[in-house]
């Protein structure tokens, strides 16, 4: 596939996708993103758009404990298949919005990912036809509230921790014709490094990944799946601006602010 940027965007009452140009222009195309997409003589400044999430996915699957170096720190088991949990749709959020601290207590922490971005329809596919399903990859930071995982020892509480809004920025683009397993993630933290890591070191590579979850689920196009995160996740304050760099892709900045006093 060639290495191309897809970017979703707003702009006055409207909304649309191109590919990116230069680096400060957008190609309008026409018809569907994942099928048949034709680019049209329209083209935009990135400047006087507001860009969106780049797909409207179904469903947003995030992996846990699928980093060797993180699972080894962690003192974790070897998983024998994908441990994962699905992120909620309010949790979803555009590269540039803000990330809303919680109404709850809790110590909120950012985790820096790889999207897999499906582009064709996926069900019980195998291994070695995995790829065609993938149309692209794109940054991500699944925020979780890490105090409340395991507040209740019955009951570990996966979706809640996860779910809060805009708890799952992705973006800025969709990067096609990239090889995963020459990317690294890197994680900022107001300017500062905290996490660098690379996707090499998974447990279940790209291809591996969209099979085995494939025999669970169906995949359509526009789902994501975020392929879980290593060392160096850490706690944001309020006022906070996380970043989330991959080399090919783009980077993915968000702000975390406090919910706004007298909101409901």
């Amino acid at each position: 596939m060639t290495r191309q940027h897809w970017v979703r965007f707003a702009i006055g009452d409207s909304t649309g996708f191109g590919t990116l140009e230069g680096g400060s222009r957008i190609r309008v195309c026409r018809g569907d993103l994942f099928d048949g997409a034709e680019p049209t003589d329209e083209v935009l400044g990135l400047a006087d758009v507001t860009l969106l999430m780049p797909m409207q996915p179904g469903k947003v699957i995030a992996l846990w404990n699928n980093f060797h170096a993180l699972g080894a720190k962690l003192n974790l088991p070897v998983p024998a298949e994908p441990l994962y949990l699905l992120k909620t749709p309010n949790s979803y959020l555009a590269p540039g919005g803000t990330i809303r601290q919680p109404r709850s207590d809790g110590k909120v922490v950012f985790e820096g990912e790889l999207a897999i971005v499906i582009g064709k329809t996926c069900s019980g596919v195998a291994e070695r036809d995995a790829l065609s399903h993938v149309f692209g990859y794109a940054c991500a930071n699944d925020v979780t509230v890490a105090d409340i995982l395991n507040r209740d020892a019955s009951f570990a509480q996966w979706t809640r921790a996860k779910g809060f809004d805009t708890f799952c920025p992705i973006g800025p683009s969709i990067a096609t014709g990239l090889d995963p397993a020459t990317l690294r993630v890197q994680t900022l933290l107001n300017g500062e490094l905290r996490q660098d890591y690379p996707i090499s070191d998974m447990r279940f590579p790209v291809a591996r990944l969209v099979s085995l979850i494939s025999q669970d689920l169906t995949l359509a196009p526009g789902d994501a799946i975020l392929c879980g995160t290593s060392i160096g996740v850490g706690s944001m304050k309020p006022g906070s601006t996380v970043e989330v760099r991959i080399e090919g892709i783009g980077t993915l900045s968000n702000r975390y602010e406090p919910r706004h006093s007298g909101s409901g």
